[in-house]
């Protein structure tokens, strides 16, 4: 049986501002306070929009820290500690636990990859050593690995294994997890045009960059769905689109740090290989914010 539900709705994976020196902390504070202002019903920090795998040891768990002070369990906080080290995840693991983070994201093994049993042993080591629960994260198109239903299977009967991160981007494969993993493991959609698609598998939201932008708006298509209206939940998937489809021109994070910046936020600084977003993207990532209202 798992754990109790984490979060239910939107959280923000959110962008880390940084500079040339580093952190830009002043900046954090003023992005993770609008944020939990704005109603969002979780954050992720230090996940793939947050740049974590560019951060150092020291800067990952200082931004870590940083934020959760900063919140102070005004919402759910989920940490991401996920790595293609499996020694080093499980390191960043421990420590959000000890900060008090709620739960933990953990992507697939990037680069090195790995086969299905070794997914499962990777994970249940981590989990093994965790005090939170911890949220899969299958991006098989950045990580080069996919979880398939039947591994989600084994690993939902491990006690601090909660849920997914769902953005294989295959249906299909959703309607298989949920079939086989039934309410054992949540599952949250990793890609913000497939929010309601996968609310109607059952899911329990998304873990969203869309958010970054709009969290207000992203909560709202979750409530709408959950409440019953998913004509009006779809309306709104439908109305964001064109900003969705401009936030994933380029690879995230780039254009959610530009789009970020542009908001007045944060600079629009992002680490190598991430540079910064070309002009002809952004100028049409700016119109798709105008066109929901933001002053940019």
């Amino acid at each position: 049986m798992k754990t109790k539900t984490i979060f239910k709705g939107a959280a923000t994976a959110l962008v880390t501002p940084l500079n040339e020196n580093g952190i830009d902390f002043e900046s954090f504070e003023r992005l993770l306070k609008w944020q939990v202002s704005e109603g969002i019903n979780a954050l992720v920090i230090c996940g793939t929009s947050g740049e974590g795998s560019t951060l150092s040891d020291e800067e990952h768990k200082a931004a870590l820290k940083f934020a959760y002070d900063v919140v102070g369990g005004a919402v759910p906080m989920i940490a991401g500690t996920g790595s293609n080290d499996t020694a080093y995840a499980i390191e960043l693991t421990k420590y959000a636990c000890e900060i008090g983070y709620d739960a933990m994201l953990v992507v697939t093994p990037y680069y090195n990859k790995a086969t299905q049993n070794g997914l499962v042993k990777m994970f249940e080591t981590i989990a093994d050593a965790s005090t939170k629960p911890i949220i899969l994260y299958n991006v098989p198109s950045r990580t080069g690995v996919n979880i398939e239903p039947a591994t989600y299977a084994k690993l939902a009967e491990h006690p601090m294994i909660a849920g997914i991160k769902e953005a294989n981007g295959n249906i299909a494969k959703i309607v298989e997890t949920k079939a086989l993993v039934g309410d054992k493991l949540d599952i949250w959609s990793g890609n913000d045009d497939e929010i309601v698609p996968i609310l109607a598998c059952g899911g329990s939201g998304v873990i969203s960059v869309l958010s970054n932008v709009l969290p207000k708006k992203t909560v709202e298509l979750c409530n709408r769905f959950f409440e019953g209206d998913i004509e009006g939940s779809m309306a709104l998937q439908c109305e964001m689109f064109s900003l969705i489809k401009a936030l994933f021109c380029e690879v995230n994070p780039i254009p959610a740090k530009a789009a970020v910046a542009a908001m007045g936020f944060c600079e629009n600084y992002v680490r190598l290989p991430l540079t910064v977003m070309e002009e002809e993207h952004e100028k049409v990532l700016l119109e798709c914010m105008r066109q929901q209202g933001l002053d940019v």
